[in-house]
Parts: C-alpha cells; structure tokens; sequence
C-alpha cells in the first residue's frame, strides 16, 4: 500500500475525522516516511476533494448541505448508468451465476448489519454492495468517480450517522435493483438505481433540516 492510500485509508476510516486539521510532520511520523510521499498524497487528496489546504497542512473537507446534495444528484447519475451497464452485460449473457450469486451477498450482509445496528458495518457493506454494481458495470472511468464521491460522502456523514428510519424500505430497493439486473432490464434497473439514491438523499436533507 503507498502513502495516498494509507492516508486516504485513514481519512475513509474516521482516524481523521471531517473538520480536523492535519499536519505533513504528524503524518510523516505516524506513516515513517519522508515528507515528499506525504506532500504528494494530500496533493492527490485535494483533488479528490476530501482535504483542503490550511494554514499548516490540511484539514479534512466536511461537505456543507448543497455540497452534499450535489454530489448525491451526480452519484445518481452515475449509479443509474451503471446499473445500467450491468443489466445490459447480463442480458447479453456477460455476467456469471456467481457473480449475480456475490450481488446478492452483498445485500444480505448490508440488510443483516442495518438491523442488527450495526451502523459502521451496515455503511462498509452499503458501499460494497453499489460498487460491485459498478463492477458489474464493467467501466472503469465510472467506478473511479463514485469511489472518490462515495469517500466525500462517508467522510461528510459520519458523523450523524444513525440507524437508518428506513432498513426494510433500503433492504426493498436493493432487491428490485438485483432483480432488474438478473433479468437484464437496463431500464428498469437504472429507474431503480436513480430512485433508490435520491430517496436516500432526500432522508439525509430531511436530516440535516432538523438539525
């Protein structure tokens, strides 16, 4: 693993939480390398959106509300295309058994985790679970991109992370999403891809109104 990933790791993970400052020394003696690594990491981190420049190194980006809303707008864009994608490589027979098999793992681990409470292990697995559709997808450019927005995303929302006020609705939206790509509808399953991100949206807007 290289510096970026080990500091992006740590930034992902809540070791950095959103809001808190971040030095070149602290991490140079955390990671036991020299500056230039880290220097070039946090480069790479700037553009990814998750630090900004500060007066002595960085501080990790916490997304205000319109912040957050357009980056879930495009995340719905993208998660539309590739379900897409992935409901066309299976109607044209691309996606193997044990891949639709592994699909449905996924959901099984994120619904299990959300009920049980789980709240960090209902995140990871969450994310697994969109990502392997964009794996499915079979389109590198996209699945770059909804890593770096996924990563805003977790970093900006951890903090209020609650269990979900809707864990059967979710587990719901995720079934009909597999099941539109089992049966290779790409329409279908980019409604269902786009629906499903904008009413998680709309419940972390309605959130962030109470607070």
């Amino acid at each position: 693993m290289d510096v970026y990933d080990e500091v992006r790791g740590l930034i992902v993970l809540g070791r950095y939480p959103a809001g808190q400052p971040v030095t070149e020394l602290e991490l140079c003696e955390r990671l036991g390398v020299s500056r230039t690594p880290v220097r070039e990491a946090l480069r790479r981190l700037e553009s990814d959106g998750l630090v900004r420049p500060a007066r002595r190194g960085v501080t990790v980006v916490e997304l205000d509300a319109k912040a957050l809303r357009d980056v879930y707008l495009v995340r719905a864009c993208l998660e539309a295309l590739t379900a897409e994608l992935a409901a066309g490589r299976q109607r044209d027979g691309e996606l193997s058994p044990a891949s639709l098999a592994r699909l449905v793992e996924h959901a099984d681990l994120a619904d299990q985790a959300t009920r049980q409470g789980d709240l960090v292990a209902g995140v990871r697995h969450n994310r697994a679970f969109h990502r392997y559709v964009a794996v499915l997808a079979d389109n590198p450019a996209a699945l770059a991109v909804l890593d770096r927005i996924w990563d805003q995303i977790t970093v900006s929302t951890r903090a209020s992370l609650t269990a979900s006020p809707r864990p059967v609705r979710v587990d719901d939206e995720h079934r009909r999403l597999i099941e539109a790509i089992t049966d290779g509808d790409p329409r279908k399953a980019a409604a269902h891809a786009r629906e499903h991100v904008l009413a998680t949206m709309s419940v972390l807007t309605e959130q962030g109104e109470e607070t």
